[in-house]
């Protein structure tokens, strides 16, 4: 059986990593050829796993390809084991990784050539400096996503998480130092990343020290990490033992927040989602795989992998749930409206995934688990396709500027048509993925929030209206994009001469996504909703309970049209703004007439400004307010532990000293004083009374008669008196 061979999946690419580590770092082609090697074994056994798992049909969830034979350490009577497990959602994410990284792979390959002028006027193709060095990179960051996706316990999704986190800082980074031959790099752009990596770091650090905490705790109450075991009834319903951990919030509660707090930082949710859009300055294959294969969708799939947890936690008269669903709204909407007013055709993607993300989280939290999840799957496939495409742009034109674009449609045409394809997904237009896996979401939360037989629910109501405003704004900003970039004139000559199509290993991994995008959303049609038979027919481990489906309806066929009237309403205003009066050479954006509302856009509401970390295009970063007012408490807490404490720990030590002082002398000079002169008067007696001991027996004779005479006159003296 291909399954009891899953362990192997994550090894080719980490062992990619290694060889081009170890060996072959300063032969660049070869090392591609590993690493595209690594991820093409990967995907056919991953794929082998996946078409075992296809057959084992909806019974999988409840019983899934379990195996876990590395002992990690023991404890008590237990042990920690490293192992696989393999369920409907985690053999579609094997399908959808390795193959959206193999794509991204191969990408690479040519767009880490970069070519510049050469003194002598001709133009010069040549490799990254770090080339070798990049497909490493990217080979670790595949390995510990497909290593988290199998991980048979928390613990060892963790371990993997982190090495993502790594991953994320080394790529993001990957141009955070210039070499003197480096041409295609600024010293502006090595600013930029460096701080872009820090950035990046140190906020999804926030997320990870609150899932460790919730992993700690859920260990003490559970007993267990593994998945298999720590949703059975006994270890779930151990943690309503004992006294609540925090006022009259229960343990299933704390827990499951802690949980998604990692997911927060990790897929970039209000409030930490300040770090995504900066994340840009690595190259654009590293932007892919965040955005649509690996980091981000780590974080769904934590949700995903914890969700009897959460609904646990609900049936237990919980609210992480609607705190899922509360924030995931909230950042659908919040995300789209900033994506409005960025320039950099790469940005305006950035807050793209984070209002994607917004979608998916809101699905899963009011419930809609099968919707949520098949979202998760579309979505990597168009998104990695913008962004690849956006990168063909980039790498043609040599700008990420969109207003400094215009009519590449005529010298790009296979980079514009995939784009399009991605761009349609994206706004949720038919018959492309997008629009399937979010008319569902949008379809679920008008059921529930509406129309739902237990009444109105205001909480999915504010879902409905977020996403639906969020799908507006989505098309709107997207049309944008693509009126900007391929349509009107060239607004630069310069680089619009410079504009040719991509080579064939950049447009052939865009031509296979863009085929992709247009068919898998066919998995899972109202007609024929084999996904959502597979995925939720059976429930999950620890929640054997079918997730609720509804046959296609009349409200599903008004939900089909409301949503693609918001989509091409969208899609309508960018044209009326965009295109029908195309942007000239050297003018603003239509929107900059909005004034502050636009500059406050543009400004990401001055977050960055506020409690995250500034990056300025210059290459310069400032902390924000609340950054530097924790930068602040810490110096004052530091001059404070060195003056006052430090202060007050010196004066009793001196003041200590003084007394040591004081006591010697009144022990040198009064004690011993004291103790020397008894020695002394002693000294002296001693000295008198031994010379009256001569030793002749005459002076003690008359000695004795001296004194009985003395006596006797004594005693005469007292009869007379």
């Amino acid at each position: 059986m291909v399954q009891n061979f899953t362990l192997l999946i994550p090894l080719f690419p980490l062992l990619a990593f290694a060889i081009i580590a170890l060996l072959t770092r300063s032969r660049n082609r070869l090392s591609a050829w590993i690493a595209i090697l690594g991820v093409i074994l990967a995907l056919a056994l991953s794929l082998g796993v996946f078409l075992e798992a296809l057959a084992e049909g909806a019974e999988l969830a409840v019983n899934p390809f379990y195996g876990a034979p590395i002992v990690w350490y023991p404890y008590g009577t237990a042990t920690v084991n490293f192992g696989w497990l393999v369920d409907p959602m985690g053999s579609a994410m094997l399908f959808m990784v390795p193959t959206v990284c193999l794509m991204i792979f191969i990408y690479s390959v040519a767009y880490m050539r970069h070519s510049h002028t050469g003194k002598d006027g001709h133009t010069i193709h040549e490799d990254d400096p770090r080339y070798a060095r990049f497909f490493a990179l990217i080979s670790l960051f595949t390995g510990s996503m497909l290593l988290l996706v199998i991980s048979s316990n928390l613990l060892q999704f963790f371990i993997a998480w982190e090495i993502m986190g790594f991953c994320s800082y080394a790529l993001i980074g990957f141009w955070s130092f210039r070499g003197l031959k480096e041409h295609h790099i600024d010293d502006a752009q090595v600013g930029r990343a460096r701080a872009a990596s820090i950035k990046a770091f140190l906020t999804t650090r926030v997320g990870d020290v609150l899932l460790m905490t919730g992993m700690i705790l859920l260990f003490i109450t559970v007993g267990t990490l593994d998945f298999t075991q720590m949703f059975s009834p006994d270890g779930l319903n151990n943690m309503l033992l004992g006294e609540p951990p925090i006022g009259a919030l229960q343990w299933p509660t704390l827990i499951a927040l802690l949980i998604f707090g990692g997911t927060v930082a990790k897929s970039a949710q209000f409030p930490l989602h300040i770090w995504l859009p900066d994340a840009m300055e690595g190259p654009t294959p590293v932007s892919a795989l965040i955005h649509a294969a690996t980091m981000v969708s780590a974080g769904i799939f934590l949700v995903i992998r914890m969700y009897p947890l959460f609904v646990f936690d609900s049936q237990t008269g919980g609210f992480s749930m609607q705190t899922v669903a509360l924030i995931g709204g909230f950042t659908a909407i919040f995300a789209a409206v900033l994506g409005l007013a960025q320039n950099d055709i790469k940005r305006v993607l950035a807050f793209s995934t984070v209002s994607q993300l917004g979608y998916m989280l809101a699905a899963l939290g009011i419930g809609a688990f099968v919707a949520g999840s098949f979202h998760l799957i579309t979505h990597a496939f168009f998104k990695a396709l913008l962004f690849l495409a956006a990168g063909a742009v980039i790498h043609a034109v040599g700008t990420n500027d969109m207003l400094k674009m215009g009519g590449l449609w005529r010298k790009m045409p296979i980079t514009f048509l995939t784009f399009l394809i991605g761009a349609l997904a994206l706004m949720g237009i038919f018959p492309f993925a997008g629009f399937w896996s979010k008319d569902e979401i949008l379809l679920e939360a008008l059921r529930l929030g509406f129309f739902s037989e237990s009444g109105a629910a205001p909480l999915v109501q504010f879902v409905f209206i977020s996403l639906a405003t969020a799908a507006f704004i989505t098309a709107l900003y997207t049309g944008r994009q693509l009126f900007l970039t391929f349509f009107g004139k060239p607004r630069d000559q310069h680089f619009y001469d410079h504009a040719h199509e991509s080579p064939v290993t950049i447009w052939v991994p865009l031509a296979i996504l863009a085929l992709f995008t247009t068919v898998i959303g066919f998995w899972n049609t109202p007609f024929a909703p084999a996904f959502t038979g597979y995925v939720g027919e059976a429930g999950l481990v620890g929640l054997p309970v079918p997730f609720e489906h509804h046959a296609f309806d009349q409200l599903a066929l008004i939900s089909i049209f409301v949503s693609l009237g918001i989509a091409f309403g969208g899609l309508f205003v960018a044209y009326f703004i965009y295109g029908f009066r195309p942007v000239g050479a050297g003018q603003p954006d239509p929107l900059e007439r909005l004034g502050i509302i636009y500059r406050a856009l543009a400004s990401k509401f001055w977050l960055d400004e506020l409690y995250g970390y500034k990056i300025n295009l210059d290459g310069t970063a400032r902390a924000g307010l609340l950054v530097r007012f924790v930068g602040l408490l810490s110096r004052f807490s530091y001059w404070f532990d060195r003056t006052i404490v430090d202060g007050l720990v010196n004066l009793v030590g001196w003041f200590g000293r003084i007394m040591a002082r004081l006591w010697g002398w009144f022990d040198k000079h009064v004690i011993d004083a004291i103790v020397n002169g008894s020695g002394s008067v002693t000294g002296e007696i001693a000295g008198w009374w031994r010379t009256m001991q001569t030793g002749n027996v005459q002076n003690y004779a008359l000695i004795a008669v001296a004194g009985a005479m003395a006596f006797a006159i004594l005693f005469l003296l007292r009869s007379f008196t």
